[in-house]
This record gives C-alpha cells, structure tokens and sequence, in this order.
C-alpha cells in the first residue's frame, strides 16, 4: 500500500469514527482562537476555555485587549503556564490587530506567521477552522499518530511532518483530519498509556500496530 493509498484509508475511517471532530478551544471571533491557541502551548484546551472566559469579561474586544496592562492579562492567564510570555504575545499580538488589521485577523498564512507567538501550527489552525482554507495542524498527536500509523518515517520536527503531509493528504481533507486525530490521539492512540489498539479503527492498517 503507498502512503497516499494508505493516507486515503485513514481519513475514511477517522471520519467515519469521528464524523463531528472540531477544534475543542472555545470561539466565537476569530481574534478569540488566536489568543486561545497562544495560551494552549502545554496546557490543556480544558484549561484554556475556562481562563479566557474572565479574559473576555474583563477585554471584550480587540482593542480593549490591545489597550489592556500586560500585567493585568498575564494575571488573569497565569494558570495557563509560562503567564508572562503568554501575555506579552497576546498584547503585542492585539496591537498589531488594532492597528494595522482593523481589529481583524488576517487571512494570509504568511501575515498570520509575521504575529507575535504565532507559528506554523496556530497559523494552520486559523487557516483551517476561520477561514475554511488548506490546512494540516502539526501539534503532538498528529505527529505521533502519523508516524505510528505510517504516514511519515521518523519524522519530529513538526514543519517536515507537515511538508510531508501536504503530499499524501488531499487539501480539502487536512484540517478535519487534524482534528480527528487529537480525538483519536485522546481516546485511543495515547501518549502516556499504551495505545488502545484492540478498539483502535486503524490497527490492521496502522503500519505500526501501537509501537513507537
């Protein structure tokens, strides 16, 4: 089987296994995912949706966040970890959406990567989930899955298991298929357990069969 055969098989049982797979950080504005996303870095999402919310009540809008003391954000994201940092990028990342993009995020990939504390991962995410472009979200269940399933060889670095991806997996199907496999990566292909390949949907096409 080539990995584009295989790739093909993968998504038809990851979307038949988890047909509504979404991002599971909390939106409703596109600015919302971007900070989101910056303070989902080794936290959970969990997490994220419930620290934002007193974030928002108090910056509802881009430009009261962009007016906001970094210290005030970096108090009130502080349970996300690595708080100062965070806050930083979000506020620089909120001036720049203020003053140059009308309090709007920018549609282009490349813009999006020129933004404080965003990189190619969240760049994609908001590609994919706002913006309904290409996308292939390279965080770490996607490059764990992939390279258990078979779809990558020993690749870690996230931009080449993306380069790579951009190859077998068709554009229309990337970002669902990212999803799908954080579910799936969760519930079934797991990093800190042995992975569940007895109810896994892929065990007689995973190329791995659970072993890293």
């Amino acid at each position: 089987m080539t990995k584009q055969e295989l790739a093909l098989k993968t998504i038809a049982r990851l979307k038949e296994a988890y047909p509504d797979a979404a991002c599971t950080l909390d939106y409703n504005e596109a600015w919302k995912l971007l900070v989101s996303v910056r303070l989902a870095a080794q936290c959970t999402d969990a997490r994220v949706n419930v620290v934002v919310e007193g974030l928002y009540e108090k910056y509802p809008t881009v430009a009261a966040l962009a007016a906001a003391d970094v210290n005030d954000i970096e108090a009130i994201v502080r349970p996300c970890g690595l708080g100062p940092s965070k806050a930083r990028d979000i506020s620089a990342c909120m001036k720049i959406l203020h003053e140059t993009y009308n309090d709007h995020v920018p549609d282009d990939f490349n813009a999006l990567l020129k933004l404080p504390g965003v990189g190619r991962k969240s760049a994609n995410l908001i590609m994919g989930d706002v913006f309904g472009k290409p996308a292939i979200v390279t965080d770490t269940h996607c490059i764990r899955l992939t390279n258990r399933i078979g779809l990558v060889d020993g690749i870690k670095e996230p931009k080449k298991v993306e380069m790579a991806l951009w190859k077998i997996i068709p554009p229309e199907e990337g970002s669902d298929f990212c999803h799908r496999l954080v579910i799936h990566g969760r519930e079934v292909c797991t990093a800190r357990t042995h992975p569940y390949c007895d109810k896994c949907c892929l065990q007689d096409i995973c190329g791995k069969h659970g072993v890293d």
